[in-house]
């Protein structure tokens, strides 16, 4: 069958008017694959349930610590600070959180005899010690000697790290008479390193140290 003039030239303006571009354009018709049509998402029928990731269940250790020469138990949460079971747990807010990074010694208690930043020490760490805290200093009714001595001195301010410093000073002292050491200013600000006070400028603290050292040697 033979096209019209009129009619040829129609079809080959439609391919780019050309005549060598008709058979190419045709030839890219015949090579080109029709798109699949996108596939639906899935929807699950209503009423069915769908699957939950299970829940963490937290891990739990059992703790037997003796506090204050009381005998003390529980259970806590992996990874609870010492200075955690004894404000919650046992609600001795005595020993304070100041800084959470071991810098500050607003948290110092005694863990078997020493000093040690309750911070820094896992409760599961402590179980089977014996732990005193500020509240185990005085007996029966009588301030210890270095309590006694911050209050004469007024070796404080706000108040908030002179529990830490007073249990610092304890130690300090204990462990000076163990060795037949003198305590004098320079050595007791140097173990004051680890106890930030940001009132009263150590002068009174230091003084009443002093003033303990002397009462108990």
């Amino acid at each position: 069958m033979k096209l019209s003039g009129g009619l040829l030239k129609k079809i080959m303006s439609l391919f780019g008017g050309g005549a060598s571009s008709a058979p190419q354009a045709a030839a890219v018709q015949q090579t080109e694959k029709p798109q699949a049509a996108p596939r639906s998402a899935k929807v699950a029928p209503t009423g069915t349930k769908t699957s939950k990731t299970p829940s963490t269940e937290k891990k739990m250790a059992s703790v037997e610590i003796s506090v204050n020469g009381k005998a003390t138990s529980g259970e806590v949460e992996d990874g609870t600070l010492l200075v955690t079971y004894l404000r919650e747990n046992l609600n001795l807010t005595g020993t304070h959180v100041g800084c959470d990074t071991s810098q500050c010694g607003a948290c110092v208690v005694h863990m078997d005899g020493k000093a040690v930043k309750a911070c820094t020490v896992l409760a599961e760490q402590a179980s089977g010690s014996q732990i005193t805290t500020i509240e185990g200093l005085a007996s029966g009714g009588d301030l210890h000697p270095v309590q006694k001595a911050f209050h004469e001195n007024h070796g404080l301010q706000c108040g908030f790290c002179t529990t830490g410093m007073i249990m610092t000073a304890v130690d300090m002292i204990e462990r000076a008479k163990a060795n037949g050491a003198t305590l004098d200013e320079a050595s007791i600000r140097e173990q004051l390193e680890g106890n930030i006070c940001r009132c009263t400028g150590y002068h009174n603290i230091v003084k009443a140290i002093e003033s303990a050292a002397g009462e108990m040697a």
